[in-house]
């Protein structure tokens, strides 16, 4: 929507101003070409000035299928996971674990 209304490279200057852009459950589907130009384009401007914290439930090894071009795939994932801290969560989900707790609740 931006592009078409000339609002882009605004956007793009306040996303890359952004101290911390929050990329919440990356990967649930596959970048089309587009996506991905404008995705390297945010990751660049941002790439070593400001934080990026990504979520996923895929694990990094899958997220170069999800980006597509391998070329661009590369160029995004060296800024986005190269100085990265990686934490790796493990168990139940919370959202389950919430769900129980309700339905015991409820019950008594």
């Amino acid at each position: 929507m931006a592009k078409g209304d000339g609002q882009y490279p605004r956007l793009l200057a306040s996303l890359a101003k952004v101290d911390v852009l929050i990329l919440d459950d990356w990967g649930l589907m596959k970048l089309s070409a587009e996506n991905r130009r404008d995705l390297l384009e945010v990751l660049e401007d941002r790439h070593g000035r400001r934080s990026t914290l990504a979520t996923s439930q895929l694990p990094i090894e899958e997220w170069h299928g999800v980006i597509g071009d391998a070329t661009l795939a590369d160029a995004i994932l060296d800024r986005l996971v190269h100085n990265a801290y990686k934490i790796n969560l493990r168990g139940e989900s919370m959202r389950k674990r919430q769900a129980q707790l309700t339905n015991t609740l409820a019950s008594e």
